[in-house]
């Protein structure tokens, strides 16, 4: 464990796309069926095999451990988008500015974005509970992107919204008003209506895959902002951390997450992010096993 300061401080980049990662869970998942007792056949079990023991640790307590060791020891870990931009009508912008977490971080809010989305009230270093979440999450935009675009992974889904334009497919605050909606505090660029366009024909046959991709991106990020903000305003927390899978390689997302919770809440509520995303389960499933009481 002494050892370990100077392993997490390299720089950790996924060295295989999710989609041979699923290919690699589908496969585990045929052995791990077979772990705990031999087949029909007779044939010896996974344990008998190879001689390892699968030990099974809580996910979401994983990820705050994970989390907590990881910007306790790189205080550069965290960070915010100065200045974010409506990535809905524009390309990403904006600068990253380093925050320490583990300054002074409780109370704060987590939302896991993965298939679906979870939100986390951390309120100590041991301390979370579930105060909500949606089942509109990173499936969700995969899925509408399959069905509407035929792609078959999340990189190409992402690759594909990054070229597209959602305001040929969505409706926004213009499109009805003629301009912003100042009495409402509402924009000319806020989408008013997702997909709000395509019961119009013309508008149909105008729309990319491209378009279709990112509409798609911008709908199921802009429910999970909402939904994030609306539980850091019950809670009264400022704090909100965005952390998951969706978010890998995914910075229109985190933009548009970082533009609608600084908008939304006049500046009051600030979205952060993590530089190592999609490591902080895996780290902290590894901390419990070398040692549950391990400082976090």
């Amino acid at each position: 464990m002494w050892g370990y300061g100077a392993v997490y401080k390299k720089k950790m980049e996924p060295r295989y796309s999710s989609t041979h990662c699923r290919l690699a869970l589908n496969l585990f998942h045929v052995f791990v069926s077979s772990y705990y007792s031999p087949s029909s056949s007779g044939t010896p079990g996974l344990k008998q095999k190879l001689g390892v023991e699968l030990m099974k640790h809580d996910e979401m307590e994983c990820l705050i451990r994970g989390l907590h060791y990881l910007c306790r020891h790189d205080t550069d870990e965290c960070y915010y988008w100065a200045d974010p931009k409506n990535t809905s009508t524009h390309g990403c912008q904006g600068t990253k500015v380093p925050v320490h977490l583990m300054a002074n971080p409780y109370p704060y809010i987590v939302v896991n974005i993965g298939s679906g989305v979870s939100i986390l009230l951390v309120e100590s270093a041991r301390s979370f509970k579930r105060i909500g979440g949606t089942s509109v999450g990173g499936g969700t935009f995969l899925g509408l992107c399959a069905l509407l675009t035929g792609v078959e992974s999340f990189e190409e889904a992402i690759a594909l919204a990054s070229g597209g334009d959602g305001s040929k497919v969505d409706k926004l605050v213009r499109d009805i008003y003629g301009g912003g909606y100042e009495r409402l505090g509402l924009s000319g660029d806020v989408v008013a209506s997702s997909f709000g366009h395509m019961p119009n024909p013309e508008r149909r046959a105008e729309a990319s895959k491209e378009d279709l991709a990112r509409a798609s991106l911008v709908t199921v990020t802009n429910n999970i902002g909402a939904i994030a903000r609306l539980s850091a305003s019950i809670s009264g927390v400022e704090r909100v951390l965005f952390v998951g899978n969706y978010l890998c390689g995914n910075e229109m997302s985190m933009q548009m997450l970082a533009y609608a919770m600084e908008y939304w809440s006049q500046g009051s509520i600030k979205a952060l992010f993590l530089k190592h995303e999609g490591y902080f389960g895996a780290l902290g499933a590894m901390l419990h096993k070398l040692d549950p009481d391990i400082q976090q």
